[in-house]
């Protein structure tokens, strides 16, 4: 499930060329910088509500708004018909598809998003690929480094594969849902139409059309005042 046509509908990006010649879906994440600066441009035909900061070599699509206090570092391009929302800061090497939504205090970071993707409320989404319709719940962290040096792996039924990346956060499959304040650590992939449950700390890979569950205990008590 590591190709990138397990994961994703190339069909919904117009950047699908990345994916050219790589046998696992993450080899994309080291061509992203180079591509985005071989064809951003500063071309913006977005909206800008309130004041917005936009720096050079930035390309922004048609009916996109970008909403006050939003910083775009560039390179980037942006597709049509997105919202960057309020706050919203994009580093840099970032790629957004047609219809995603950017939200309040997100922050991308060297990523594509296939179209009609969700950051909305809190998130960070560093070195990472979030395929068509993927969301991410509010607060959720794609994290894209290991505490302990060395590069990122993937576990998947008991065997180790190196990617060869330093940094490497998260591949989503179309449609994946991941619950609030879940945190996926360094080289997760997830699966087409999969869910993580909210407050979930994962690790690994999850199949397709799989439920993550975290079943933390609540326990109840009287309260004494």
């Amino acid at each position: 499930m590591f190709k990138p046509a397990d994961l994703f509908d190339l069909s919904q990006t117009a950047h699908a060329e990345l994916f050219e010649g790589c046998n696992h879906a993450w080899e994309a994440l080291s061509k992203i910088g180079s591509y985005v600066k071989e064809r951003a441009q500063s071309r913006l035909l977005n909206r800008c509500d309130g004041r917005a900061w936009i720096g050079e070599n930035v390309t922004i699509g048609e009916g996109t708004v970008v909403e006050d206090g939003a910083m775009i570092k560039g390179p980037a391009i942006i597709g049509s018909n997105c919202q960057i929302r309020h706050n919203a800061y994009l580093r840099e090497d970032v790629i957004v598809g047609d219809n995603c939504v950017v939200g309040n205090s997100c922050e991308l970071k060297n990523v594509l998003l296939f179209n009609s993707c969700q950051v909305p409320h809190f998130n960070y989404v560093g070195d990472s690929i979030m395929g068509y319709k993927a969301h991410l719940g509010a607060g959720v962290v794609l994290s894209n480094v290991k505490v302990i040096k060395g590069n990122v792996l993937v576990e998947v039924e008991g065997r180790r594969i190196d990617t060869g990346l330093r940094k490497f956060g998260a591949l989503l499959g179309d449609g994946t849902d991941i619950g609030c304040n879940s945190v996926l650590n360094p080289g997760s992939i997830i699966g087409r139409g999969s869910l993580v449950y909210p407050c979930t700390n994962w690790r690994g890979v999850l199949p397709p059309h799989r439920i993550a569950k975290n079943r933390a205990t609540i326990e109840v008590h009287d309260r004494k005042s």
